[in-house]
C-alpha cells in the first residue's frame, strides 16, 4: 500500500469489532439457518460482504492495521524507507 492511499483500518477498535461481529454472525448464520430456512437463508451471505469489506481475510487485515496504527511508523527519506515507532499521535 502506497503512502495516502487507504487501507483497510476502520477509525477505532470498537468499529473494527462490530464489523467482525455483524460479518461472521452473517456468515455463520446463513450456513446455521439453512436446514430451517432453505435457501432463504444464504440471503445473509451478502450482509456478510460489505461487513467485512469483501472476505473475511480483508477483514482480518483491517483489524492488525487498527490496531497497529500509531504503532508503527514507515518513513521514506532519499529513497530509502524504513519502518520504526511512531510518534504516538
Amino acid at each position: 500500500m502506497k503512502a495516502g492511499e487507504p487501507g483497510r483500518a476502520t477509525r477505532t477498535l470498537t468499529g473494527q469489532l462490530l464489523r467482525g461481529g455483524v460479518g461472521f454472525g452473517a456468515l455463520l448464520g446463513a450456513f446455521a439457518l439453512l436446514p430451517f430456512a432453505g435457501p432463504v437463508a444464504l440471503l445473509l451471505l451478502p450482509v456478510a460482504l460489505p461487513a467485512f469489506r469483501g472476505c473475511p481475510t480483508c477483514w482480518v487485515i483491517g483489524l492488525l492495521e487498527t490496531v497497529s496504527r500509531g504503532r508503527l511508523r514507515r518513513e521514506c527519506v532519499d529513497g530509502r524507507c524504513a519502518s520504526g515507532k511512531g510518534g504516538g499521535t
